[in-house]
């Protein structure tokens, strides 16, 4: 039995190793200078810096679904909505809102299918609203948070990031607030990703 598991343990070593070998700094991933502070603790931290309305992230949206369901338990995902332009804000301020009354993961999908698909205009708060309301969200609770003092310093802390990570598109993925993941296809985006966070973990001193 100590021979299996030892077995195993070297064929997991040897194949993170082979993963990590196959992508490059500067060609798959750029490094961050300086690194930025990580809050989620133990876990490796991935950011996805996102927009609704960007059809690369919704082309990516299914793969990184299907990762996030898989995903090793030391880490952990979190996505950033992006405010590159002032009619962006109400998608910000939406994914919050939604976030604060515990709807955000429910309509996640509907509201990349709504601007990528069914070409819904969510431009003003009436329409982002008639919609959420559409799909059984409490109208009065998603107005309170929408447009809530929390929500306005939420918006603040996004563009704060945005300028932190020095994010110019999306989307954009940061693993462990030290290496940039963007302008890849999508399923080369799963494949980096998962050879950085291996390559942060094994920084982190496990295995």
């Amino acid at each position: 039995m100590k021979l299996i598991k030892l077995f195993l343990a070297v064929t997991v070593l040897l194949f993170s190793t082979q993963v990590i070998a196959e992508v490059e700094s500067g060609r798959d991933y750029k490094e961050l200078s300086p690194a930025q502070p990580t809050h989620t603790g133990e876990k490796i931290e991935v950011l996805e810096f996102f927009f609704y309305g960007c059809s690369h992230c919704f082309h990516l949206h299914p793969l990184i679904s299907a990762w996030e369901k898989k995903m090793p338990k030391d880490v952990e995902l979190q996505y950033v909505p992006v405010i590159f332009r002032d009619s962006w804000e109400g998608m910000a301020r939406t994914f919050y809102a939604l976030e604060a009354i515990n709807q955000q993961r429910r309509l996640h999908d509907d509201l990349f299918n709504a601007w990528n698909v069914n070409n819904i205009e969510l431009g003003d708060e009436a329409q982002i609203t008639d919609f959420i309301g559409q799909h059984g969200v409490d109208r009065a609770k998603f107005s309170a948070a929408f447009n809530s003092f929390t929500m306005s310093s939420k918006v603040t802390r996004s563009n704060q990031m945005v300028r932190d990570y020095g994010i110019r598109g999306t989307p954009t993925l940061v693993v462990d607030g030290k290496y940039v993941i963007t302008g890849l296809e999508p399923a080369e985006t799963i494949k980096v990703l998962d050879a950085v966070v291996a390559k942060a973990r094994k920084e982190r001193g496990r295995h």
